[in-house]
């Protein structure tokens, strides 16, 4: 039997060629799943066999990986003997000393406070300052987004200058800006459903007294979903509204979930109007229950979608073809 000089990794139950004694040892070590080295010593040529010497290499400098490559290619387990990684501590604990974790402190949040940039549009509040916090917890609608809506429900009702009288719900109303102007235009009642209670405490209730709207003005401290859920239970028995805003933060819904429970709410009735605010890439239905899509229109990166009744759209036509032919002439 020939052997190299160089050590080889080689699985036990290969077959060698010798003869006597050896025979049984070699037997005794191919029952074994181990790899072994094979060296060889100078022989003597008078003997008739070589001397082989076999060792466990258990620090043949082999990685893990090809451990279990060898293993599973001689079929076992290669997971077995793989010691598990060990797990990364997080950025946020720091060591003291030896064996001692203490977890670090959150930062204090900085007091939240308010400035004046909202206005009144229109109205008899026109011009009125209102409060809205400072940062991005609560996202008031752009005034440009709300004249335009706002112009677009006053044609719809057909009277441009100012709404139809009737009650309007403020969802996610925040500062209170769309309920506001809402008032300041016509409405006789506003509903504000805001869940924050210290926007409710420092912003809504300070721009409701501010122009003089608190006694028409009812607050709700709920979750929207709560509420459109308990309608009955928030609201008297003076019907569905006649306009509803809805104008959430934008990563906290699903704006298919959140229309589908409204137009199923006691809320909504025939002659009902829906201005809903909506980022890009949302797929806004045609009609929410028994009221029509009247306007959609984008603004940069918001949407907005004007909801209303049949009669509304079909005015909405016939002034537009009024204007064409005028137009023409």
């Amino acid at each position: 039997m020939a052997v190299s000089s160089s050590s080889i990794l080689c699985p036990l139950h290969c077959n060698f060629n010798s003869n006597g004694k050896n025979n049984k040892k070699l037997a005794f070590l191919s029952a074994n799943p181990f790899l072994f080295s094979i060296s060889s010593r100078p022989t003597n040529t008078n003997k008739g066999s070589p001397i082989i010497l076999f060792s466990y290499k258990s620090g043949s400098g082999l990685t893990a990986k090809d451990k279990k490559v060898l293993r599973e290619r001689y079929g076992f387990d290669p997971n077995e003997y793989i010691s598990e990684p060990k797990t990364k501590r997080r950025n946020d604990v720091q060591r003291k000393g030896k064996g001692n974790e203490v977890v670090a402190e959150e930062e204090a949040k900085p007091p939240r406070t308010t400035h004046k940039l909202l206005q009144v549009l229109g109205g008899k509040a026109r011009r009125k300052k209102l409060l809205s916090p400072k940062g991005m917890d609560v996202r008031p609608m752009m005034e440009v987004v709300k004249g335009a809506a706002f112009d677009v429900l006053q044609v719809a009702g057909g009277c441009p200058a100012a709404l139809r009288p009737g009650r309007w719900l403020d969802l996610y109303s925040g500062t209170g800006s769309v309920g506001i102007e809402a008032i300041s235009r016509g409405c006789s009642e506003v509903h504000f459903v805001e869940i924050d209670p210290w926007v409710v405490s420092n912003v809504l209730r300070p721009n409701l007294e501010c122009t003089g709207f608190l006694d028409v003005s009812v607050i709700h401290t709920v979750r929207v979903e709560n509420f459109l859920e308990q309608a009955d239970r928030f609201v008297d028995s003076s019907g569905p509204f006649d306009y509803i805003s809805v104008t959430p933060p934008y990563a906290q819904v699903d704006y298919g979930s959140l229309m589908a429970q409204i137009s199923k709410s006691t809320i909504v009735g025939e002659d009902t109007f829906i201005v809903v605010e909506y980022p890009l890439r949302t797929d806004m239905l045609d009609s929410c229950g028994c009221l029509v899509k009247i306007k959609d229109r984008r603004f940069g990166r918001t949407h907005l979608a004007i909801y209303g009744p049949k009669w509304a759209q079909k005015k909405r036509k016939s002034e537009k073809t009024l204007q064409n032919t005028l137009q023409k002439v």
